[in-house]
Order: structure tokens, then sequence, then C-alpha cells
């Protein structure tokens, strides 16, 4: 699993107070050309920032997908047939206030009498299935084929390269965050001492009259830090959990000794030993969020006064969980997406991806057979800022191999997006690529679901996946006639093409237009898929 921490942020800020002490010519959305849109020049609100990406460019400056129009002029209260979207990821709170009412039940399976009732080969499976046990953290796939000697000399070689140089960088970031954390707690500690309180806002910092170079520095430092945070606490918190992740990282992710699989008790590389995981697939650690928050972003229940609003109105959340903290294993992987489909999923949602795949041939024999089942399958583009086409920056799975012809037509691999309209549209970390990246939908800040009834921010094409697949199950719950492939060209013909060029991976000397990055050239739009979804569904036009 991809995640991110804002590293270069938070670490760029103290480094100098650290070191110195085609849509067929159907009309959709009435803008004849959607880059005569003005720029957002004013802050998101706390509203916008909660909701951004359900708004609509045109009327809201902000490059949302239209789910709100969506709604408001051609859903309003149609409900539409169910449709179960199988979540393959982290363990999802299962009980979580806003997901409860949508969680999948398995009502051919009797709860908890360790009995395979539906003869489906998965014992007690109720809300889905549990490929990892009770294992949670993980090594990447390329440190295990290190520890397992798996691979031919020049993949090894490439492996262990890349290990020298992410555990070295990771215990660079680990030290730095340490130094940056004392820093701001000593600043924190003298200008509380000064101000004679316990909490003080930014107007308060600005408003000192630093008599020494000690205080001077606190404030400078504090200063810096309220251009990141609203308060001092979030900056603190925030730093321990970059501490946390890079000592994940270190202790976990890239430790080649580390074996996070013994637990579970199978050998993850022998397709044929199925006797593993269990049929509960709650999150087993508070920190076992991703689930939890990308299944709020397709099927929170909507306007019911709590945290969040799922994309998609009527549908059933499938747990299949098989991605670990770390990288996911191939085996887990494809039985998932077997599993999904078998069990009546019409939507899989992959946020998930890795560089190295030993077993790729068992997930491409998987998504082949979705797509004989019809089943869709949306996958995050990945989190590193990278051109997918370069052969050196591998993400896996896909739908092609080595760039070549699709060998399934029912994948959409999605970029992320920021709040932000302009230059600076496509997220910095999104991956991209004209043959490896489909569509770009909103991925950065994406307020959802957390476990123990809580809800966060949280950035990737992990959020921008999820935001398609919800798309994605309110097309085939309005038009269900509708099969994967037609889906996915609906999806990406019907968004908004921009014209504009944009910044690539955060470099300014780097920029192309979306048809240069992406298959389509578009950012996702609810309002025009389901137009579109109408006329294909009717027979009254052909993609």
């Amino acid at each position: 699993m991809t995640r991110i921490f804002p590293k270069s942020l938070l670490i760029l800020s103290f480094s100098i107070l650290i070191s110195c002490g085609g849509s067929g010519g159907l009309i959709l959305t009435p803008v004849e050309n959607i880059d005569t849109v003005p720029i957002k020049v004013s802050e998101l609100t706390e509203k916008e920032k909660k909701h951004w990406g359900h708004l609509d460019l045109a009327t809201d400056t902000i490059p949302g997908m239209s789910v709100d129009k969506a709604y408001d002029e051609i859903i309003k209260n149609k409900k539409g047939t169910k449709v179960i979207v199988a979540v393959l990821d982290s363990g999802i709170d299962l009980d979580h206030e806003d997901l409860d009412g949508v969680i999948w039940t398995n009502t051919d399976e009797i709860p908890g009498n360790n009995i395979d009732d539906d003869n489906n080969g998965y014992v007690d499976d109720i809300h889905g299935y549990n490929f990892l046990g009770e294992s949670y953290n993980e090594q990447l796939e390329y440190v295990r084929m290190l520890r397992l000697n798996i691979g031919d000399q020049a993949t090894l070689s490439k492996a262990q390269a890349k290990l020298d140089s992410e555990y070295a960088e990771a215990q660079q970031n680990k030290q730095q965050y340490e130094q940056i954390l004392q820093a701001v707690k000593n600043a924190d500690s003298e200008v509380k001492a000064h101000l004679g309180k316990d909490s003080y806002t930014k107007e308060d910092v600005a408003g000192i009259k630093a008599t020494t170079e000690s205080l001077q520095r606190s404030q400078a430092i504090l200063a810096q830090m309220f251009s990141i945070k609203e308060t001092i606490p979030e900056v603190i918190e925030e730093l321990g959990d970059g501490i946390n992740y890079f000592t994940e990282q270190l202790n976990y992710n890239l430790n080649k000794d580390f074996n996070g699989r013994e637990i579970v008790g199978d050998d993850p590389y022998d397709w044929n030993d199925t006797d593993y995981g269990n049929g509960n697939p709650n999150n087993r650690v508070d920190d076992e969020s991703h689930g939890t928050h990308v299944a709020g972003i397709i099927a929170a229940e909507r306007n019911n006064g709590k945290g969040a609003n799922g994309v998609a109105n009527n549908v059933a959340i499938m747990s299949i969980r098989a991605v670990p903290n770390g990288d996911e294993y191939d085996k887990d992987i494809a039985r998932g997406i077997r599993y999904a489909v078998d069990n009546g999923a019409r939507v899989i949602n992959g946020s998930f991806g890795k560089a190295f795949s030993p077993n790729a041939e068992w997930v491409y024999d998987a998504i082949k057979y979705a797509a004989e089942k019809g089943v869709l399958f949306v996958h995050a583009a990945g989190n590193d800022g990278a051109d997918l086409d370069d052969p050196s920056n591998p993400n896996f799975p896909n739908d092609q191999i080595n760039n070549g012809p699709e060998f399934a037509d029912n994948v959409i691999t999605v970029g992320a997006l920021d709040p932000k309209y302009g230059s600076e549209l496509v997220a910095s970390y999104s991956n991209y690529g004209k043959i490896n990246v489909d569509v770009f939908a909103p991925g950065t800040d994406i307020y959802s679901t957390f476990p123990n009834n809580k809800y966060e921010f949280s950035p990737g094409t992990s959020m921008a996946a999820p935001a398609v697949a919800g798309v994605a199950a309110l097309l085939f719950s309005q038009y269900p006639n509708l099969t994967a492939s037609q889906v996915k060209k609906i999806i990406l013909n019907s968004g908004l093409s921009i014209k504009t060029k944009v910044i690539l991976g955060g470099d300014n000397s780097k920029s192309a237009s979306l048809s240069e990055i992406s298959t389509s050239g578009k950012i996702v739009n609810a309002y025009n898929a389901l137009i579109m979804a109408s006329k294909v569904s009717a027979g009254q036009l052909q993609l």
C-alpha cells in the first residue's frame, strides 16, 4: 500500500531555521471551453475543504466531480438498483456510524458457526473476507524478494540498490523529523512562558516583541509552522505521525529480517496454498485506517447529518482485507479479486500498488476473469510523482504489459487532483502516463471516515480511485444494463477536457496537458457521465 507523508513540506520549511540555528459531439457540461473558468484565488472554506470532490468546476471554480449537481438535477430521489462494491484494501471499521448501513452482508452464510454454509470456499464470510489473518505490518515486495532470494541476479541487484537508498533516506527523514519536533517543542515552551498562557494564536506570535535571540528564533519557527497548520498542537501531532511513519518503514517495510507473514501460516508464493485467512475483515488496529477511509469516499451514508457523504447512494460495501501496512501479496490480490467477482461485486476498488510483482500473472488472470464476468476494476495510479510510461517506473497491477495493448477492457487507472484549478491541478505526488493512467479525479486532502466513528483528511491516488469507483457504482445503479466496458468508456469520454498545461511531479520545469499524461485527457465528471450513460443505456449513443 503506497502511503503519503508530506515530509518535503515540513522538512523544507524547517531547513533554513534548523541550519542557521471525446464525447462524440454530445453537449454535456454547459461550458464551451472549460479553460475559460476563472482560477479560484480565495482559500477554500471549511465546508468546501470537506466536500470539494463533489463540487462543480463551472459554478464553484473547484475541480470536483459535479456530484452535488448530479444529485440535484439528475438523480434526485431515484435510488436505482443496489450495487455491490468490493473494497480490496486494509480492514474496514464495519461498525462505523457512517458505514454500518452500507456494509454488504452475505445472507447465505450463518455467522460464527465455523462452516462454509454457502459452499463458496470461505468460512463465515459474512461481510467479506480477510486474507491477512492477524498480520498487519509487512515488508515492501522487493525487500521480501531479497529476503527469500526471489528473482534473477539483475532484479535482485536492482532491489538491493533500491533498499540501500530508501533505508538511508528513511533514517535521514526520521532524524530530521526528530530534530524539527524538538525545535518546535522548545519554541512552543518558550513562547508559552513569554506569553504567560498555555495556548496562543498566530496573531499572538506575530505580536511578540522579541528581546532575545532565542525568543526571536522561537517566534520565527512558530510563525513558519502557522503557515502549515492552524495550530501548533496540530504541527506537533503531524511531526509525531511522521516519526512513527519513518520508524515503521525502518522496522517493517525496509527491514530485510522482518517476516510479517509468519503468523498467517501459508506460503504466499504458492498459489495452491489456500487454507489461510478468516471471515473477519475488520481493521485490527486504529492506525489501520486506509480501507475505512476509502469505503467512506465511495459510500458513506448520504445526508444523515454525520461526517461525510459518499459518492454513491445505493451500494453495499464488501470488505476484502488484503492490503497490509507494506506491500500486498500478489496471491491475496488475485484471490481477493476472484472472491469479489464470485460473490456479486460489480465494481472493485484497488487503492494499492507496488513496483515489483513476482507473480503478476496471477493478478492479470484475475483481472481477465473479472472482465469476463463484467466487473469493473478501479485502480490507483500511485504516489511517486512519476511517469508510468517510463519502463523504469512500473506500478502493479495494470491492464497491459510493457506498455503494450490492453489485455482487458475493465480497468480504470486514476491519477489525483488538487482542489486548486490551474497549473497546479494535478497533485504533485500523482503518477501520470498517456498509456498507464486513464483519467484524473479529486485526491488531495479528501475528508472521509476513519475507525472509531472518526473523520479525517487524507491525500493520495488512493482517494482518487474510490471517487471514480463511486461514480461507476452510480452508473451501474441507475443503468444496470451497462457493461463494465461501457462504464469505463463513459467515465473516460464524459470527463472535462482540460487543455491548460499542468505541473508534473511538483517540478515547475516539467509541464504537460492532461491529454499528454493520460489516456482520456480529462477529469472525471459524474454529471456528464450520467447524461452519457442514459444515452448509451437507451441505445442512442455508441461508444
